[in-house]
């Protein structure tokens, strides 16, 4: 039943409550005994549990947990009311009583805040949350502003979320993005590119969202490009032109984004300008790409918007030339679209020989540009860093010339042509040949004769052909191309003096190849000095070695063959051994073959037998069962078939087995048309060794079919027992290699 203290008439509690309230009583400064109390009372009625709640506070007005607990109660309590409501009020109240208490308290200002939120009262709850900063220590800040934030961006107050934003942006820099996004939605885009160029300009910002500055210098300019008439406190084209130098792997995007800046505020023409700009300064494929598609865009949208202006007020003569202006401006930027495509590669690399040669087909039909530009081409290359063979731009600079009928300006360029300094010795040789062809082609054969002489002439130190710090102008006396055309120029058009003493030249000069050496042979040849060309085979053999010697030995010996005959063969004889001493097994055979084909033809065919013995030994084992069967017909044919025998027995023992099985069936054949059957069953019975029943089934049908034509039944039984013992034996082998 319901206890009325004495001291204070005007506190009920029950009978069950009188433990409780002796405990406060003893202890009333206990934040413990208050909240069993609290604890205990928790489904008594609301004003119950506020009054212990009051009591305790008036005792504990310092104790966050009793004032957090009861603010809590208090707001559920009024959960779902109306506004207007006096209990709510009355909640307000008691936040406001807390605060006194609670000031460096942020969580009792977060649920306050939020509290006030969810009633939409506007300005009580800014001036709270100011209240909060003001109250709290700096360093707490950070807990109250996402709430202040989330309330600025909840109604249409541009003016106050602005300046809330601001206030913030003092103490948390990295909102900033936050703060752009939020001025985009209520398009303050002034002030939005003015936040983005501070963070783009502030080095140590570093964004939320994890942008880099490219990033956000894109964001900058796709604002600024696009919305030309609401951005006007900022000079959009030192920006951009600033973006240009820091950002080179974006240069396409912001010439198009400055472009489309001016476009979007009407200024046609100097969009036109910016766009021209871009493609004669940009230096990659794509980034010309990207403006000249938007440049071709842009004309075909101006052609677009004035047709249909004329379609709609009635077209006058003077649109219709405004028009046509358009179109021609239209249609000479699609024209020149591969020059300045070939522009932008020379940009890239200015030492493009190749992109020069391009440039010079795309001029076509117009000579003074063609010079223009092989002038222009000329200058710039530097041989040392050209892609490409240079001396090809002053080649084809004279040829131009020469098919203009200028055959002297031709010559002019070639005369400078071959003072350029080439990083190749090659390079300045085909100038001085092609120089020389220009004069032959003229029929200028004492020009073209006198150029070989002067640059075949040796400088005045002794140079060395491969030392690359000395200038290719003196190291082209030694040059093989040059001399090759000399050579061929001496011998059409100079004498026979003349012409011997360039080819001694380049013997001397130890500069020749094997072909140089056969020319110079068949030159002399030809000229009836054969004793003179054999001595030029032989330096050309003593400058040589093997496999390159090849050739010439191979022309030396026919040749010779063919002088002389059987007349000086011992000559020829020591030639072929000379030849034979060091040759390697590749080459033997063809040599060999010549040697016997002399000794058959003008010498002894013993010797010519010896000579095909020794080639079934030198040449390639590949090689060795063609050259057996040679040596077996030459032999059959000069000495008779019983002289092969021995060539049998010995291609037997060297040839592979089977090689070695073929010529078997052949020896024993041969035995048997001499008649002699029991030599030709040895023979079967002796290759029988190497020949598997599985494997060479053929070898068994011969020597069976030679034994019923020949034999007896004694002797095909002893075929057969060979056979099987034979195939026993291979098994053997082959059990033998998987038991391992």
């Amino acid at each position: 039943m319901p206890v009325l203290m004495e001291k204070q008439k005007d506190i009920f509690f029950e009978e069950d409550d009188l433990p409780y309230e002796e405990d406060i009583l003893r202890n009333p400064y206990s934040v413990k005994c208050w909240l069993r109390y609290l604890e205990f009372k928790k489904l008594a009625s609301r004003n119950v549990v506020n009054m212990i709640y009051e009591r305790a506070l008036k005792e504990l007005p310092g104790s966050y947990k009793l004032w957090y607990n009861y603010l809590k109660l208090r707001r559920r309590q009024v959960k779902g009311k109306c506004i207007n409501d006096p209990a709510v009020e009355d909640v307000c109240n008691a936040h406001e009583r807390a605060l006194v208490f609670m000031h460096k308290m942020p969580r009792i200002w977060l649920d306050y805040c939020q509290f006030l939120m969810d009633q939409c009262r506007i300005t009580k709850t800014r001036r709270t949350c100011d209240k909060a900063l003001r109250a709290l220590p700096i360093t707490q800040h950070y807990r109250i502003w996402p709430l202040y934030l989330k309330f600025a961006k909840m109604y249409d107050l541009p003016e106050s979320a602005v300046r809330i934003y601001r206030r913030n942006l003092k103490l948390q820099k990295e909102n900033t993005e936050d703060y752009i996004e939020y001025l985009k939605s209520i398009d303050w885009l002034d002030e939005a590119a003015k936040r983005l160029v501070n963070i783009i300009d502030d080095d140590s910002y570093i964004s939320k969202e994890g942008k880099s500055k490219h990033q956000l210098w894109n964001e900058l300019c796709e604002l600024v490009a696009k919305n030309p008439d609401k951005v006007t406190s900022l000079k959009i084209e030192p920006i951009i032109r600033q973006g240009l130098k820091r950002y080179t792997d974006q240069i396409g995007v912001l010439w198009n984004s400055m472009a489309d800046y001016y476009i979007r505020g009407g200024h046609f023409e100097r969009a036109r300008d910016i766009y021209e700009e871009s493609i004669e300064t940009v230096l990659t494929v794509r980034d010309f790409t990207q403006v000249f598609d938007a440049y071709a865009e842009f004309e075909k949208n101006v052609i677009g918007a004035k047709i249909q202006t004329m379609e709609e007020t009635g077209a006058s003569e003077e649109d219709d030339l405004d028009l046509e202006l358009r179109l021609a401006r239209l249609e000479n930027l699609m024209d020149r679209r591969l020059l300045l495509l070939n522009s932008v590669l020379l940009r890239q690399n200015p030492h493009n020989v190749h992109e020069w040669h391009k440039r010079v087909t795309l001029f076509k039909d117009k000579p003074r540009e063609i010079i223009n530009t092989y002038t222009e081409a000329v200058q710039t290359v530097d041989p040392k860093l050209a892609t490409g063979k240079p001396h090809t731009l002053w080649v084809d600079f004279a040829k131009f010339y020469e098919k203009a009928g200028q055959i002297e300006d031709a010559r002019v360029i070639f005369d400078k042509a071959v003072k350029v300094p080439y990083k190749h010795v090659d390079d300045l040789a085909s100038v001085w040949c092609e120089w020389a062809e220009m004069e032959i082609r003229h029929d200028h054969f004492d020009e073209a004769l006198k150029l070989m002489q002067k640059v075949t002439a040796p400088p005045t130190r002794k140079v060395s052909y491969h030392d690359e710090s000395e200038t290719v102008q003196d190291r082209v006396h030694k040059s093989l191309k040059v001399w090759s055309l000399y050579a061929d120029l001496e011998e059409s058009f100079g004498t026979f003096k003349t012409c011997k003493a360039v080819y001694d030249r380049i013997i001397e000069l130890r500069i020749a190849t094997p072909q140089i050496i056969i020319n110079y042979g068949l030159f002399l040849e030809e000229n009836n000095y054969f004793e003179e060309a054999f001595k030029g085979y032989e330096k050309g053999i003593a400058l040589f070695k093997w496999p390159n010697v090849y050739d010439i030995w191979n022309t030396y010996l026919v040749k010779f063959i063919e002088r002389y005959g059987g007349t000086k063969l011992e000559r020829a004889r020591d030639l072929f051994e000379q030849c034979l001493e060091n040759c390697p097994e590749k080459f033997a055979k063809a040599i060999f073959l010549l040697y016997a084909k002399l000794e058959e033809e003008h010498g002894l065919a013993r010797h010519a037998m010896a000579v095909y013995d020794r080639a079934t030994k030198a040449v390639l084992p590949e090689e060795r069962y063609e050259m057996f069967n040679v040596y077996i017909k030459r032999a059959a044919e000069i000495y008779g078939v019983t002289y092969t025998r021995p060539i049998y027995e010995k291609a037997l023992e060297v040839l592979p087995d089977e090689q070695a099985r073929e010529m078997c069936i052949r020896f024993a054949d041969l035995e048997r048309k001499l008649g002699e059957i029991d030599r030709a069953r040895a023979i079967y019975s002796h290759a029988s060794q190497i020949c598997d029943p599985r494997v060479a089934p053929n070898f068994w049908q011969v020597w069976k079919e030679f034994e019923i034509k020949h034999g007896n039944e004694d002797t095909v039984r002893e075929m057969l027992r060979i056979k099987r013992s034979v195939q026993a034996m291979y098994n053997t082998q082959v059990s033998d290699v998987f038991n391992r």
